[in-house]
C-alpha cells in the first residue's frame, strides 16, 4: 500500500494496492487436469495461468485472438517458456468461442479439458477476488478497480464490509453489457447481487489497452493509469464525500511506482471516452 498525493485530491485520501487479482480469478479454478483459456496477445490472464502450469506441472493452453505473428511478443513469449501450447482464432471465430459449436470443436481437439473464460472470469474467480478487501489493513470508504471483464468487480464487491461500496472503471468502449455481466457474475457466484457497487463507464479513453504517449509502460498500466485518471478527475469534480479515503486497486506489475506519475497529459481531453 502506498498513498498517492495530488492536488486534485481535495481532502480526499487515495491509498494504492498493488495486487495480483490474475493469481486470485485462478486460485479456486485450478485443477490436476489440461487448462485452456483464452487472451489477446498481451494477456495478462494467459500469462498467469501459463506460469501457474508451470509451477504445478498440468499442461496449459492458451487460445490467442487473431493471427500468430513472429517473432512472439514478451507476453507470449513468456507464456510459451512456461510450457503453454499457443493456438490462435481469427477474430471472427474468437468473437464465437464462447458459443457451444466453438468449445465442442475445442474439446473435441484438445480431449478432456477444463475451459476457463477471458479473463478468467467465473464464479470461481469472484470468489478468489472477494479475499481481496479483507486483506486491506486500513479504514477506507471506496475501493476502485480496472473492469474489463467483470470478475474482480463482482468479488470485491462481495467481499466488502457493510458501508463500503465499489467503484469500477470500465477499460472497454461501450461497456454497459458489463453491469449484466457483473450481476451474472455475483448470481453465479452467491445466488444474489449486491447492491454496493457502480460502474463508470467515462474514462475509456477509445478502448481497451489504448496506451497514452506520455506513459511507456505495460498493457495492465494503461488500463491502471484510466482508473486512476478517473478518480483524480472525479475528486476534483467533488464527486466523492470530502475526507473520504479511497483504495484503488493496482493490477499487473507496473514498471514505475504509481504514485510517480503525476499529471496524466498523455491523456487528450478531447478524445472520446
Amino acid at each position: 500500500m502506498e498513498e498517492m498525493s495530488d492536488p486534485r485530491l481535495g481532502t480526499v485520501r487515495l491509498f494504492l494496492k498493488h495486487d495480483d487479482n490474475k493469481a486470485r480469478k485462478l486460485k479456486y479454478n485450478l485443477g490436476p487436469a489440461r487448462v485452456l483459456s483464452f487472451g489477446g496477445a498481451y494477456s495478462g490472464h494467459l500469462r498467469a495461468l501459463a506460469r501457474a502450469g508451470m509451477e504445478r506441472g498440468f499442461e496449459t493452453i492458451g487460445v490467442v485472438r487473431g493471427e500468430e505473428h513472429l517473432p512472439l511478443n514478451p507476453s507470449l513469449a513468456y507464456a510459451r517458456a512456461c510450457g503453454m501450447r499457443l493456438v490462435y482464432l481469427d477474430r471472427a471465430a474468437y468473437r464465437l468461442k464462447h458459443t457451444p459449436e466453438v468449445l465442442e470443436r475445442l474439446r473435441a481437439r484438445f480431449g478432456d479439458v477444463t475451459i476457463l473464460p477471458e479473463g478468467g472470469s467465473n464464479a470461481a474467480a469472484v470468489r478468489g477476488c472477494a479475499e481481496l478487501p479483507g486483506e486491506i489493513g486500513l479504514d477506507y470508504d471506496v475501493i476502485c478497480c480496472p473492469v474489463g471483464t467483470g470478475g474482480t468487480l463482482a468479488g470485491i464487491s462481495a467481499g466488502l464490509a457493510p458501508g463500503r461500496r465499489a467503484l469500477g472503471f470500465a477499460v472497454l468502449k461501450g461497456a454497459g453489457f458489463l453491469r449484466e455481466e457483473v450481476a451474472r457474475l455475483q448470481r453465479e457466484a452467491y445466488g444474489r447481487v449486491m447492491t454496493n457497487w457502480e460502474l463508470n463507464l467515462d474514462y475509456h479513453f477509445g478502448g481497451y489497452a489504448k496506451p497514452s504517449p506520455a506513459l511507456d509502460q505495460a498493457y495492465e498500466q494503461v488500463y491502471v493509469a484510466k482508473m486512476i485518471y478517473g478518480i483524480l478527475d472525479l475528486a476534483g469534480r467533488g464527486a466523492f464525500a470530502p475526507n473520504s479515503r479511497v483504495v484503488a486497486v493496482v493490477t499487473g506489475q507496473p514498471s514505475t511506482p504509481v504514485a510517480s506519475w503525476g499529471e496524466p497529459t498523455g491523456f487528450d481531453s478531447a478524445e472520446p471516452r
